[in-house]
């Protein structure tokens, strides 16, 4: 049940075919109701006789035993009959309702709800992830019915050393760690933010084949400044305001020194950060332990892998990349890690220095045009703040109307966790872009929170657009019985092959050549009919042979840069000789995949 999967590539696809090969046994340490309270190894009604005789289940269990099928069935079945009894209530009564659903079978029995999951992922993606992961982190400390994960706070300074390994797994590949305080578009949630790690592991599970055994999502509560949480009855997290400065980062500090003593080849991905902490954090931890930042990172690498699609849906070759001119609105950790990555893609395409690299590339924080005029410039911004002479006669400040207007840009990337920012007026100007087929990206979440919406970018920009979201949209109906195809340009297409792929090289480190390897990798994915037609991410149906292809490329860039030092039983050397057909079909191999295996109980 709980081994690291080796599955052939035909499982990869949507099927659902269930394998009568018999799995190797799993030893656990557990007997009688201690197994059926255990979702890690509880298969319900599905023990087979001799495994109830041997665990001590006899009698604690209806007598009839029902397969996996059987049980994959019902549950569907169950599924369905909620949708059509939900039907006509509110969008996020629905949505609730599907999480609760999921929920209590993720709680109850882990290997039938990561199958279920794999299978129906484009269905269900959107419930245990983005957007619906954002309405059950609202709501988080009314829905708690029962821990999952681990919880660190301010409280328990000078003690983590001692309760990491109060966590019963003794091996952990993957650790997704939020401090709540920039949760999606929402803002400041405290400890409800543990949903986002929660979700993002799912995924992990899902799309990159992770041992769900060997995943950790983790909350480091050190307040909030959530005046309405504070004085929520309800409220599971520390009522006090936010730590601060060094009090704050050696909090930070504490818990990654414990997770890599006890771990010390794990992976952290750090979610949802507020801006000033995600890039203290990165370039306070990323040369020391194995770590990202999903939001800075993760965001950069899907944004430019469709910024280089969209110059292939011109019919340009990716070199034009470095003639594009790119606004993007937004400047937090998201809108600067794109900027970053998108510059240093730019400078080497075309020998420049990044310095030089940044004259094509405009951006835009809630008071207009960033440029060097502008006093208490945030640092970060800073090397992307305009020179006036290179602003064609741009004012500081000026507003992203009058951008668009002035600059024809041929994209427009939108990351500031504004609804609506790209209205009518805005979009209209995108039809007098320079591009022959403008892009329009309203990357933003949760959908409310979205720059615009598909429908209206198609009416307004015009029907010869690419557009692409954070969150996902229907595609548009166009005249003359046209489609306008809606790309969700989500994180959920690289970071669980940036994981993968980090993991199964043995580096110690993620690189931003790691990086750029998966989001070019990600961008050349479709082909090339397709992206002419603006399509430029693959449907989520393909999620796990699109996470083995961004994994097999992140492995690839951490031999070439001789960071691989291999993973179990294959070494750097093996890695440093395998084609890329077979960098591929390994990292398929290593995919974990959920079956029931027969359990042996050991003292």
């Amino acid at each position: 049940m709980w081994r690291l999967g080796r599955v052939a590539a035909s499982s990869l696809r949507r099927s659902r075919r269930f394998s009568t090969a018999i799995p190797g046994p799993c030893i656990i340490h557990k007997r009688g109701a201690d197994i059926l309270h255990d979702p890690w190894f509880n298969k319900d009604t599905g023990f087979p006789y001799t495994e109830r005789d041997r665990l001590g289940l006899r009698g604690l269990l209806p007598p009839r035993v029902i397969s996996f099928e059987q049980q994959y069935d019902r549950f569907m079945e169950s599924y369905r009959s909620l949708e059509k009894n939900t039907k006509g209530a509110a969008d996020s009564v629905v949505s609730l309702a599907k999480w609760r659903i999921l929920n209590r079978l993720h709680d109850r029995n882990e290997t039938l709800y990561y199958r279920v999951l794999i299978d129906n992922i484009k269905d269900f993606a959107p419930i245990i992830y983005t957007p619906t992961v954002g309405l059950v982190c609202q709501n988080y400390s009314g829905l708690f019915r029962r821990p999952r994960g681990m919880y660190f706070s301010a409280k328990d300074k000078g003690e983590m050393m001692s309760m990491i390994y109060n966590w019963p797994a003794q091996q952990v590949d993957m650790i997704v760690l939020t401090d709540g305080s920039r949760i999606l578009g929402l803002g400041d949630l405290g400890v409800q933010g543990i949903g986002i790690p929660i979700g993002k592991l799912d995924m992990y599970v899902a799309a990159a084949g992770f041992n769900p055994q060997r995943v950790l999502p983790v909350m480091l509560d050190v307040g909030t400044n959530n005046q309405k949480l504070l004085e929520d009855p309800l409220y599971l997290g520390l009522r006090q305001p936010r730590l601060e400065g060094e009090e704050y980062l050696s909090i930070v500090d504490e818990f990654m020194e414990a997770a890599f003593t006890r771990w010390p080849k794990a992976i952290v991905q750090f979610e949802d950060f507020q801006m000033k902490w995600a890039f203290e954090t990165l370039q306070r931890y990323r040369k020391k332990f194995c770590m990202f930042n999903d939001d800075v990172q993760g965001t950069a690498g899907v944004a430019l892998a469709g910024l280089l699609g969209t110059v292939r849906a011109q019919g340009r070759p990716l070199s034009d990349f470095a003639k594009q001119k790119i606004v993007v609105v937004g400047a937090g950790s998201a809108g600067l890690g794109v900027l970053k990555m998108a510059v240093q893609a730019v400078a080497r395409m075309s020998g420049k220095s990044e310095v030089a690299a940044t004259k094509n590339f405009f951006l835009i924080d809630k008071d207009g045009l960033i440029t060097k005029e502008r006093k208490n410039i945030d640092p970060a911004a800073a090397p992307f703040a305009k020179d006036l002479n290179d602003t064609e006669g741009l004012r500081e400040g000026a507003s992203l109307t009058e951008i668009v207007k002035k600059i024809k840009p041929h994209v427009l990337l939108g990351l500031s966790g504004v609804g609506g920012i790209f209205h009518e007026e805005v979009l209209k100007a995108m039809r007098e872009s320079d591009s022959t087929k403008p892009a329009i990206f309203a990357m933003s979440n949760p959908t409310m929170n979205a720059e615009c919406t598909a429908a209206d970018a198609f009416k307004h920009a015009g029907e010869n657009i690419v557009f692409a979201s954070g969150s996902p949209f229907a595609n548009v109906d166009l005249e003359n019985g046209k489609v306008g195809h809606v790309n969700q340009a989500n994180n959920m297409y690289l970071f669980p092959g940036i994981g993968l792929g980090t993991l199964l090289s043995g580096a110690h480190f993620i690189t931003d050549g790691m990086l750029q390897a998966a989001a070019e990798r990600l961008a050349s994915y479709m082909k090339d009919e397709e992206v002419q037609n603006g399509i430029l991410f693959p449907s989520i149906d393909s999620i796990r042979n699109i996470t083995a292809e961004v994994g097999a490329a992140v492995l690839r860039a951490a031999v070439a840069e001789d960071l691989a030092e291999g993973h179990g039983d294959v070494g750097a050397r093996e890695l440093k000789h395998m084609s890329e057909k077979d960098t591929v079909e390994y990292v398929t191999r290593n995919m974990w995949f959920p079956v029931y295996s027969p359990l042996v109980h050991e003292k």
